[in-house]
């Protein structure tokens, strides 16, 4: 397993200030494409606080505060801040909310949730990955993170229902489990599209009908979503 920890010699607080910083101009950039003018101030003052260089493997470290995607070990990354906000800030998150993520990995992304929502629920497929996030992130104080180690597809019936679901590996289609997961009102943010095909990050929305309405937000690439044996 790989070891995790932190570089010696780095200033982190200043990092994250320029990670911030870079974030808030790629929402600048890409304002016409996601709706999103800035990140809101929930997760742009989570996104300075999470500690990521000790959520990411010890030879990452140095550039835990880079504004691109990392690998973590197992075929699989971490993804860019930039996208771990944008999702963040497309659920619209409130502080009573209850949120699942689909696909722990380092547990970058539900630091941030965790941060922005009353509980996160995440699952992960790859038991390293999520034995290891689940206790980096007990050990930075996370109580409102539980991790379990399972089928991303089948979500978490027992904790459902979601006021927002964020999925991080890219689904060839959305899952009908997460969509019967999501109260009516809830949004879901995905990457859809196979591992050779263009990926379009999506936010889905449902309906009083159950099914959900659909947006197109960015062209992405993720690694796919695994489902369980």
């Amino acid at each position: 397993m790989l070891g995790f920890g932190c570089a010696e010699g780095q200033d982190y607080p200043a990092l994250r200030a320029r990670l911030v910083q870079e974030v808030d101009a790629m929402y600048a950039e890409t304002r016409s494409e996601t709706g999103l003018t800035a990140m809101s101030p929930a997760v742009r003052a989570a996104l300075g606080k999470v500690e990521r260089h000790r959520l990411v493997p010890a030879s990452q470290a140095s550039s835990a505060y880079r504004n691109h995607p990392l690998p973590i070990g197992s075929g699989q990354t971490i993804s860019q801040p930039y996208i771990v906000a944008l999702s963040a800030d497309l659920l619209n998150p409130r502080k009573e909310d209850i949120v699942l993520e689909v696909g722990t990995g380092s547990g970058c992304q539900a630091a941030v949730l965790a941060e922005v929502v009353k509980q996160v629920y995440s699952i992960e497929l790859i038991a390293g990955l999520g034995q290891t996030a689940a206790a980096r992130l007990a050990e930075m104080g996370y109580r409102n993170v539980e991790v379990r180690i399972g089928d991303g597809y089948a979500g978490w019936p027992e904790k459902a229902p979601f006021d927002g679901i964020v999925v991080t590996a890219a689904a060839p289609h959305v899952p009908p489990a997460l969509i019967s997961q999501l109260r009516t009102g809830g949004r879901m943010v995905i990457p859809l599209g196979g591992s050779d095909e263009i990926q379009y990050l999506k936010l889905l929305v449902k309906r009083a009908d159950g099914g959900y309405d659909e947006k197109r937000v960015l062209p992405v690439r993720f690694v796919p979503l695994v489902p369980g044996k």
